[in-house]
């Protein structure tokens, strides 16, 4: 099972490209997103723990649409912050999760670690306690340092329970480059774009980071990427991150294109800016 969305849904610049112009009062966008795509990844999570009565609301408003998942990403106090967190602060975001589990939408809990998070013992020892923490989840890990793409690393993931999360960001620096990784049942791809200009650009937003469409070659280079993580894991999860004026909603519907999606619908607004989509709906 190979399943292709877009991270969140809450974006200003979407209006009128991936959502309609005009729109019912009752138009709910995660809803409509659930027409095209059957995963999106839950990124408010991460600027705040959840609440039960939001996991509720996420879980109805999808209800429609039974092969859809939902993943998440942890806490950022978790994660980035990395205080003296306790135990009420573990259970507090479990609570929020726990109607996405109840209904079996919840495909896998991200843990995603910043550039400065590098391979050392002492990150090694505060991973391992972290997935003690969350075991009970489908755990997938992000880090973006290339100090990580070692042998070692994926060994310890084997073991420790944790699967690991491929991403396709720019190559600058010291950024961790391509990788075709699964160490557990859960497979799982992040497109943040190519945008070197910007990446590391002081100053620079998050929608200038993000700021970028693949373009066809890069598109078959990724499709490729994604059959070969599918011929290790049970599940993959692909994940558009580029989400500048709907560039990842874009790219997620050539991705699935290419995987074998046929009579795919696509939002009008959206074909008006992106031409290359035609040819998807003419298939």
């Amino acid at each position: 099972m190979i399943r292709v969305g877009p991270a969140g849904w809450s974006y200003e610049d979407w209006e009128g490209i991936v959502y309609p112009p005009k729109k019912e009062s009752k138009f709910d966008p995660l809803a409509y997103l659930a027409e095209f795509f059957d995963v999106i990844e839950l990124n408010n999570t991460f600027y705040r723990p959840p609440t039960a009565q939001m996991g509720r609301s996420w879980a109805k408003r999808v209800q429609s649409t039974p092969n859809f998942r939902f993943t998440a990403k942890l806490y950022r106090n978790f994660t980035h912050e990395r205080q003296a967190l306790t135990e009420g602060d573990v259970a507090l975001f479990k609570s929020g999760l726990a109607p996405l589990v109840e209904n079996q939408r919840l495909g896998a809990l991200l843990l995603q670690f910043p550039y400065s998070f590098h391979h050392k013992e002492e990150n090694l020892g505060y991973l391992k306690a972290l997935a003690e923490k969350f075991r009970e989840y489908p755990l997938v890990l992000e880090v973006r340092h290339a100090s990580w793409d070692r042998s070692s690393t994926y060994q310890f993931l084997r073991e420790t329970g944790i699967g690991f999360c491929n991403i396709d960001q720019p190559q600058v620096s010291y950024s961790i480059g391509v990788t075709k990784k699964v160490t557990g049942k859960v497979g799982y791809l992040r497109l943040h774009g190519r945008n070197v200009k910007e990446w590391f650009r002081e100053g620079a937003g998050r929608d200038a980071r993000y700021d970028y469409l693949y373009n066809e070659f890069e598109i078959f280079e990724l499709t490729e990427r994604i059959r070969q993580l599918a011929q290790e894991a049970e599940e993959v999860y692909v994940i558009t991150n580029n989400h500048s004026r709907g560039k990842a909603v874009c790219n997620a519907l050539e991705l699935k294109a290419k995987l074998g999606g046929k009579n795919l619908k696509i939002p009008e607004g959206l074909l008006q800016h992106y031409s290359q989509l035609k040819e998807i709906q003419d298939e």
